[in-house]
């Protein structure tokens, strides 16, 4: 550690070693700063092993070789939700921190509205998964030895529903989101969630939210109260949150949007994003803001740096005079990162938190997992990688080759098969004549996956698009780049070597496996509703079993393998309302598939009762230790110990794990197999001892088979429905 550098800084140089080979001395002020330097010099080794070249200024290179930055901001801060389901396990916490500090972060908030537990209150977060004060506190003694800090972000006005909707809470209720204020009994709770949550940690500072509390004053407080201004109501409350807070030594920050929504009188984001509303006026006729409060303005949206810096001017003229800036990594309502908006909008938010006339102390980068969290929150790490590279330096753009080095450097993956994972979000090129009616980014994949197969509600707005050429060619590189863990060749960069090895490239298996199943259900509807209305029942039997059976099974890879990865990343809790929405698709689509069958094969309504699971992953869905010893296959000779598969129970633990090739005539590996991350088997061909046995019919068939005297006909076909 050098006193001599200024806050912020850091120089790193090579310098003559003991033996042959030269070191690498790092000079730094902050500890967080030594660990940016470590990244950097990870990325100008990397740089190095790549340039076709050495004549980078990055590359590490001896004796010549010196790289110094300074941070552009006091706190850089990554808040990451943990109240939507998904509450990240302290190992996955340790992993972030690992990659924040080399990036340069030195602020971390687990954004936490019920997911820690107090003494003494069974049903705050009850069933949610919360961090205990042990958890926090490892937490926190590993993020200050890398030199980052470690901030509660709690609620305590809005967003607080899961707490609300239990009958010890009852009577806090305003409305169902928003807690009752001026009630004595909320703030004696209150001071318990704060003394709670800051007791394991070393840091003074706590975020208490109150964004987004609509009808803040309209509930049961305006019947106990009467009607009131709400501007006032939220400033009253602050006041007192603002009190507790302070008699423990904290000092407060809160997210700003209500405070322009109330003066408005409108709940919309437009109200906050509004550059002709400024709330100061309002905030004139009440008691004022703390001025030692710190406001959080918060803007995902917009790619302009000129609405930022407008609009951080507004949050100084309400008396705060060292505003944050927080810019989003879109996570949110989607199943993948995307990437390319993320960097749009952070670039015009960070562009105008460093500019003269938007300069601010803090920048927060946030990751929000609303609607369930599907999405990986390490989908995000290139929009970190982003933000801590414009945090230090005065440029305006981040030079793509630097970014593909430091991205390959410090995670370990390709920035430019990443960039291609956005992709599954994408509206196809030749979609320009589409009605675009938002320039927010699309979240295409979501509701494709989940609308209903049979309905399909959402096909006639993507009608003229090809989106099954789309995602097969998206899914094809994908799932070759998580395979291989390789570029495939398709580096970012011009002649980028094709033989490099991107570890982290195996999380691109999630959207390509999604991709895989998106390719297979667009369109699917089309394809069914030709055959059907012209009668062709033999074709739609085709349809179905070449269209309709591979998407169940390729479904069904998809839940396996997002099962498998959420319980490596988040807590158990939560898991489960995802599992649902994969319980229903998985339903739908098997009672598709089984009405469609029997109305190809004219078989009575009643044959449904007897469908059986598609797919041999179904059919071995018990863990291998219950499967039945004795043989469910007609075809064998009752062997003891031969399961569905045709091998014994003992070697299925294996098979699952891929650990173990299958014998001669059994069901090779699908192509996304992976010993890696435990999805299951992905299913090839339809067993062929699993047949269908039906009267004789006029239909394009695979074999007839001779009946006995007196019987009717039948005919077989390997359908895998029984």
């Amino acid at each position: 550690r050098s006193a001599d550098l200024p806050s912020g800084s850091y120089e790193a140089r090579t310098v003559a070693g003991g033996g042959s080979q030269p070191r690498v001395l790092i000079r730094y002020y902050r500890a967080v700063d030594a660990f940016r330097a470590l990244g950097q010099v990870l990325t100008a080794a990397r740089t190095a092993e790549l340039a076709a070249d050495s004549s980078s200024d990055r590359a590490l290179r001896a004796p010549d070789f010196v790289i110094s930055e300074k941070a552009q901001f006091e706190t850089l801060a990554l808040m990451i939700d943990c109240s939507r389901n998904g509450v990240l396990s302290v190992q996955s916490v340790y992993a972030m921190l690992r990659n924040m500090a080399l990036m340069g972060f030195n602020m971390l908030q687990l954004y936490t509205e019920d997911t820690y537990k107090v003494a003494g209150e069974p049903f705050f977060g009850y069933l949610r998964g919360g961090y205990t004060q042990d958890e926090l506190r490892a937490i926190d003694d590993y993020a200050f030895s890398v030199g980052i800090e470690v901030v509660p972000c709690i609620q305590t006005l809005g967003h607080l529903g899961q707490i609300l909707q239990w009958p010890r809470f009852a009577g806090l209720r305003d409305t169902n989101e928003v807690i009752l204020s001026r009630l004595p009994e909320t703030y004696e709770l209150l001071e318990k969630l704060i003394a709670t949550v800051s007791a394991p940690l070393r840091s003074k500072r706590i975020h208490i939210g109150m964004d987004e509390a609509y009808g803040v004053g309209e509930g049961r407080f305006r019947s106990m109260f009467g009607a009131q201004e709400g501007t006032a109501i939220f400033v009253e409350h602050l006041a007192r949150v603002h009190a507790i807070c302070a008699k423990s030594g904290l000092r407060a920050m809160i997210w700003s949007d209500m405070l322009f929504c109330l003066a408005a009188k409108n709940n919309a984001l437009y109200a906050y994003y509004d550059q002709s509303n400024n709330p100061a006026d309002a905030l004139s006729k009440v008691e004022g803001i703390p001025p030692d409060v710190d406001l959080v303005f918060w803007d995902y949206y917009h790619t302009l740096p000129e609405i930022y810096a407008r609009k951080i001017q507004q949050h100084r003229d309400l008396g705060c005079a060292s505003p944050w800036m927080a810019g989003g990594a879109w996570t949110w309502s989607r199943l993948w990162c995307y990437l390319p908006f993320s960097f749009e909008s952070n670039r015009a938010s960070l562009t105008a938190a460093k500019s003269p006339q938007g300069r601010v102390a803090s920048f927060m980068l946030t990751i929000w997992g609303d609607e369930g969290n599907e999405c990986d929150f390490f989908s995000a790490l290139p929009v970190m990688l982003y933000a801590g590279n414009h945090a230090y330096t005065d440029r305006t753009e981040i030079d793509p080759a630097f970014m593909e080095n430091t991205f390959s450097a410090i995670c370990g993956g390709s920035l430019g098969d990443w960039m291609h994972a956005s992709r599954i979000d994408d509206i196809p090129q030749d979609a320009a004549h589409m009605d675009a009616r938002s320039q927010l980014p699309s979240n295409m994949s979501k509701w494709l996956l989940w609308e209903d197969p049979m309905l399909s509600f959402m096909s006639p707005q993507y009608a003229a698009l090809d989106l099954e050429t789309h995602y097969t060619q998206v899914a094809d590189r994908l799932l070759d780049c998580a395979l291989s863990s390789t570029n495939s060749g398709r580096s970012a960069v011009p002649g980028r070597p094709n033989s490099v090895r991107y570890p982290l490239n195996r999380l691109l298996r999630m959207p390509g496996l999604l991709a895989r199943v998106l390719s297979l259900k667009c369109h699917l509807r089309d394809k069914l509703i030709a055959p059907y209305r012209a009668g062709d029942r033999a074709a739609l039997l085709q349809v179905v079993e070449t269209r309709l059976r591979p998407l169940i099974e390729a479904q069904r890879e998809l839940w396996l393998y997002h099962r498998s990865r959420w319980h490596r990343i988040y807590k158990p809790f939560g898991w489960e309302t995802l599992e649902l929405r994969y319980g229903g698709l998985t339903a739908r689509l098997q009672t598709m598939y089984d009405r469609l069958v029997a109305y190809s094969l004219q078989q009575p309504g009643s044959t449904l009762r007897r469908s059986r699971a598609i797919g041999v992953a179904a059919g071995i869905s018990r863990h291998p230790a219950l499967l039945p010893q004795r043989s469910r296959n007609p075809s064998k000779s009752g062997d003891i110990g031969q399961g569905l598969l045709g091998v014994s129970a003992s070697e299925v633990p294996d098979l699952l794990l891929g650990e173990s090739s299958l014998p001669a005539g059994g069901v090779p590996p699908g192509p996304s197999m992976s010993t890696d991350e435990g999805s299951g088997l992905s299913v090839g061909a339809v067993p062929a001892w699993l047949p269908v046995t039906m009267p004789d019919a006029d239909l394009a068939v695979v074999g007839k088979a001779s009946s006995p005297p007196g019987e009717m006909p039948v005919t077989t076909v390997s359908l895998g429905w029984p």
